[in-house]
């Protein structure tokens, strides 16, 4: 049975990610800040819900050690992620405090829980660590004519992203016991936490999220260190 840890799953992606994981047989830990939230949510779809900010250590610390006396952890699916706070004319609002809340959540909160998730992922047969990322944090795609992302400005939100892609690739080559993979999921129609941007427009959750799960899903012979969308890998 694989163990699998999602944060800010109690809606959009993440949600729908757990939901396909627990679909294809993964025991899934539903990780979000809100509690009342979080329980519906997991008792909606089958997971167990676990209280996880990743802004907050003793938060992350506690979730990892209940998952640990629970029975450990396969896969840590890292999508918690917010969006910049809009500014007064509208676009992102480009100060030190906002620029510092994004950072936080989409790139610090990843190390927070990865290193929290270590010890108890190097005690699995088949480790396993996915980084929901963006398009908008790929150097290759916001110089690709082609690409949506070359043509959306996205200074923070897009600089935070580039983080975790470089995340993704440092991680994999420092911890080659574990399979590290960075996923662009698609322009979602969904909301971002703790940004003043309510909703995105796209496709629905579900649909992006099976990118997610496949990568979550992958076998011991799997790739690590790679960006991976819909259709394959993706440039850095």
């Amino acid at each position: 049975m694989t163990t699998t840890l999602i944060t800010g799953a109690n809606k959009g992606l993440g949600k729908e990610t757990a939901r396909l994981l627990v679909g294809v047989g993964h025991t899934v830990w539903l990780g979000a800040r809100d509690e009342e939230r979080g329980r519906a949510a997991a008792a909606e779809i089958g997971a167990h819900f676990v209280q996880l900010d990743v802004t907050d250590d003793a938060s992350v610390a506690a979730a990892l050690a209940r998952i640990e006396a629970e029975g450990g952890l396969d896969v840590l699916v890292n999508n918690a992620g917010v969006a910049m706070r809009a500014g007064a004319a509208g676009g992102e609002a480009l100060d030190g405090p906002s620029a510092l809340a994004v950072f936080d959540t989409n790139a610090v909160g990843i190390i927070r829980v990865t290193e929290a998730a270590l010890p108890l992922l190097r005690k699995s047969d088949n480790p396993v660590v996915v980084n929901v990322c963006s398009a908008l944090g790929s150097f290759w795609a916001t110089h690709e004519p082609s690409r949506p992302a070359s043509r959306f400005p996205a200074i923070v939100y897009g600089s935070s992203k580039a983080a975790v892609s470089m995340l993704t690739v440092q991680y994999a080559k420092a911890v080659r016991e574990v399979k590290f993979n960075a996923v662009e999921p698609g322009i979602t129609a969904t909301e971002l936490g703790g940004g003043g941007i309510e909703s995105h427009p796209g496709r629905p959750a579900a649909v992006s999220a099976e990118v997610v799960a496949r990568l979550a899903d992958i076998g011991p012979d799997g790739p690590t260190g790679t960006f991976q969308e819909d259709a394959g890998e993706l440039g850095w």
